[in-house]
């Protein structure tokens, strides 16, 4: 059985009163590390958005209110706004995270404005929805909750780290498996046929108003529309935007539903994705926005790419449903390049060498049936590439070569599709380990310009962004990959661990680096090692390095050359092991070769 993801909302967010009370606990915080200007900054925003002014939250204005800027402050010139609009959402995360995860109300300053966000931190359970009929809901599963600026609720994991419990959560367990083979019957996943173009389809139906008046109208159709557009930027999926065109019985695997709601100055999108074959909702969230806050225009983008990025980015709900249908296929041989891009997205949850080992053959074998399809080409690419920076957990052969395969690859792929994201990501990478910063970011910045939705396009640009010495844009990217549920579950997490120790904020770092998946990659447990003896905590240390010593010893004779593969300036690579030499770990004896 398919389980659907469905987000509901209870009715009312917090209280003026309520988020008062929470920003007095914010600022009585010693764990809010925010300047006095930027405190100033955070209570005027929230004090005017309470007072219901909050369309004039606006640069010029607060330049003047709060900065004390003269009426001449030009703010395209003059970045002193949207700077301090940074460091308080960073002030905010931190606080959050280290002492803030049991607080009932959660205060954001989303990106593109200096509107603040207030939610509760944990959802009441509401009835379903009245737009998705019980029929429909007959398979749903778990339940989360999401506003349009979601935060993810990471509360529990927090509180048993605080108490020194180790918990092991097998929530993806269906989903982590040996990739399989496709059948070999040509029975094609959402009603396509085994080709390399075989991905899935999906129709885009018209959303419904909830009552006739124009405002709800225009909103409608431009949502669609929107919708349609950054969907679109996904060259894994095939997008029909005429319903009429699709054959409900094969055509399209999938159809994504929508109405639009108002209620006063509230505006809610309804958003479902219906498997075509079954009528099963797969997924389904409810998006709640405020008209006096954000622009019609601004909201329909906003819920368009979230979306979007739900429904067709990698790890999301039709790449979900599709791994588990083909999980139940007949593995007789038979291979089709989406099922390959399907079995790579498998391993990357799992991350052994036996799903490594199937979805590179699977992706070889794709590639010489489908040499035109420049996705398989990219995904081979970085299987390569994983030989190389996840050796010490896949367990390959230093012999071979992988950096050079991947590299051929990815070039492979460049030629066949140079405008495609997965391809910029894959030459991005290789480009990064190759030690051509310059071309790795130039291409990172392609592809997250091609497509920002893209969660895993984001996550790695990121990445290479901080360990190239950009850290403050880098983690910002990785952050907000993180907010938008990006996989594989904890790979990022150790990417904001970083972020922290190059803060010199070895408590935080500790927690984020606790909270990635420390069984993904010895790496990981290299990166925890550092801060513990950072923090000077040598009992919690010595077992770390003990496991590294038992199950990666040559990662540990090969300390700085693996470091220096990622951290590329060495000033950050100095940082890095001053939490190693603190537990007496020799870095400059270990191998460089």
């Amino acid at each position: 059985m398919n389980s659907a993801e469905v987000n509901r909302f209870s009715s009312p967010g917090p209280t003026a009163e309520e988020v008062c009370q929470q920003l007095e606990r914010v600022f009585s915080s010693g764990e809010f590390h925010s300047t006095e200007r930027g405190r100033r900054f955070l209570k005027f925003i929230v004090s005017e958005t309470l007072a219901g002014r909050s369309e004039f939250l606006k640069a010029f204005t607060i330049a003047n209110d709060v900065f004390g800027r003269e009426v001449s402050f030009d703010a395209q010139n003059d970045p002193v706004v949207r700077i301090e609009a940074g460091r308080i959402r960073r002030d905010l995360e931190r606080y959050y995270l280290v002492a803030g995860q049991t607080d009932p109300v959660a205060i954001t300053v989303p990106k593109g404005g200096y509107v603040p966000h207030f939610e509760y931190t944990h959802h009441p359970e509401v009835p379903a929805s009245p737009a998705l009929s019980p029929d429909a809901l007959k398979d749903v599963g778990s339940v989360n909750h999401e506003r349009l600026f979601p935060r993810p609720d990471r509360s529990k994991l927090l509180i048993a780290l605080i108490l020194g419990t180790i918990l092991v959560i097998a929530a993806g367990s269906l989903y982590i498996f040996p990739a399989p083979e496709p059948s070999a019957s040509g029975e094609a996943l959402s009603g396509t046929s085994p080709t390399e173009a075989s991905g899935p389809k999906v129709v885009v139906e018209a959303f419904e108003e909830g009552r006739p008046v124009d405002t709800t109208f225009d909103i409608a159709h431009g949502l669609r529309d929107e919708v349609i557009g950054q969907l679109a930027k996904f060259d894994d999926i095939v997008v029909i935007a005429d319903p009429s065109k699709a054959d409900r019985a094969g055509t399209a695997g999938y159809a994504l539903q929508g109405s639009i709601q108002l209620d006063g100055e509230r505006l809610r999108a309804v958003a479902r994705l219906m498997r075509q074959s079954d009528g099963a909702v797969i997924w389904a969230n409810n998006y709640d926005a405020d008209l006096r806050a954000q622009s019609k225009l601004a909201i329909q983008a906003d819920v368009a790419e979230q979306i979007a990025s739900a429904v067709a980015q990698p790890y999301g709900a039709i790449f979900r449903a599709d791994t588990e249908t083909i999980a139940r296929q007949p593995q007789n041989g038979g291979w089709d390049a989406y099922a390959c891009t399907l079995a790579y997205y498998s391993y990357r949850r799992s991350m052994n060498a036996q799903s490594h080992d199937t979805a590179r053959d699977c992706l070889q074998r794709a590639t010489q049936r489908f040499p035109k399809s420049a996705t398989s080409w990219a995904l081979l690419s970085l299987t390569y590439l994983d030989e190389m920076r996840f050796r010490y957990k896949l367990g390959t052969s230093s012999t071979v070569h992988p950096l050079e395969l991947a590299a051929s690859a990815a070039e492979r792929a460049a030629a066949l599709a140079p405008n495609n994201a997965r391809v910029l990501q894959a030459l991005m990478l290789v480009s990064f380990f190759r030690d051509d910063i310059e071309k790795a970011l130039q291409t990172g910045a392609a592809a997250y310009a091609i497509n920002p939705n893209d969660t895993e396009v984001a996550g790695e640009y990121g990445l290479r962004l901080a360990m190239s010495g950009k850290w403050e844009s880098g983690c910002e990217l990785v952050s907000s990959a993180i907010n938008k549920n990006a996989s594989p579950e904890g790979y990022y997490e150790v990417g904001m661990a970083l972020c922290a120790i190059m803060r010199n904020d070895v408590q935080a770092a500790e927690l984020w680096s606790r909270m990635s998946d420390l069984q993904y990659n010895p790496m990981h447990r290299l990166v925890l090692l550092s801060i513990l003896g950072a923090e000077g905590k040598t009992t919690d240390a010595k077992q770390e390095q003990d496991w590294l010593n038992a199950n990666a010893p040559e990662l540990m004779n090969n300390i700085r050359r693996e470091v220096s593969l990622r951290l590329q300036r060495p000033e950050d690579q100095d940082k890095f092991f001053s939490g190693l030499r603190a537990l007496g770990i020799a870095i400059e004896s270990t191998q460089t070769e």
